[in-house]
């Protein structure tokens, strides 16, 4: 059984201090530092670049870096987040003219790859590329902002790929990002997700001067998918 990961989204972050941030909440038990790359242009907001990735680096954060690209076209920023440290690089079919192609470049960069799959996108893209991705990543809000609520919806989804996954034979991990909060991350994981993308529900918490304030949350969190693991 694939190990649950947590992956705190730095959307949600305090940018001010955005170091800081990320040490505290891998020291509380993250496991995957979660970037959420907007061009106002595939969806209606901006934030942030590869630059952001590389001062991490720099900072010296060590755990692994799942790119988010709501980007478009894609291709073009995959290699600067490769070389900004990126481990994962995924982005959505519809911002491809030849996902095949692009999934391909980012192994050729040297990063793990996936797709991205909006509420109603359909799964029929991964028919064809299931021996080419390391990740699938299902939005459970649509892309573009933060504090969204959860999409039920994206339960029977999460099912289905699940199975797709589990029948392909192929170590893929199954991500589910927005409106993760620790009341459903349970039922999320009973529908197959095995990696937690968290913003608000994490970096929402009190900003007090405090190293740890992360722990109870995480904790609970894992806590609620051990209960999905019996």
């Amino acid at each position: 059984m694939s190990k649950n990961l947590i992956a705190p989204s730095i959307l949600a972050a305090n940018f001010a201090r955005l170091g800081e941030e990320v040490d505290n909440i891998l020291a509380s038990g993250a496991d995957i530092v979660h970037f959420d790359v907007m061009d106002n242009h595939y969806v209606p907001n901006l934030t942030i670049g590869p630059l952001v990735c590389e001062a991490l680096r720099k900072h010296g954060v060590s755990a692994p870096v799942d790119v988010h690209l709501m980007v478009k076209p894609v291709d073009r920023i995959i290699p600067d987040f490769a070389k900004a440290g990126a481990t994962y690089i995924t982005f959505h079919p519809e911002s491809s003219e030849h996902i095949d192609r692009t999934l391909q470049l980012i192994r050729n960069e040297g990063c793990k790859s996936g797709l991205v799959f909006n509420p109603a996108t359909p799964l029929s893209y991964l028919e064809y590329v299931m021996d080419k991705v390391d990740m699938i990543l299902l939005m459970s809000v649509n892309p573009g902002f933060g504090g969204q609520q959860f999409i039920p919806a994206t339960l029977n989804k999460l099912r289905q790929v699940r199975r797709m996954i589990d029948e392909s034979g192929q170590e893929i991990r199954l991500e589910i990002d927005g409106g993760v909060k620790v009341d459903n991350i349970r039922k999320i994981k009973e529908a197959g997700a095995d990696t937690f993308v968290a913003g608000s529900a994490l970096f929402g918490a009190a900003r007090e001067d405090d190293p740890n304030r992360y722990d109870s949350i995480i904790q609970a969190m894992r806590d609620e998918l051990a209960k999905a693991d019996r």
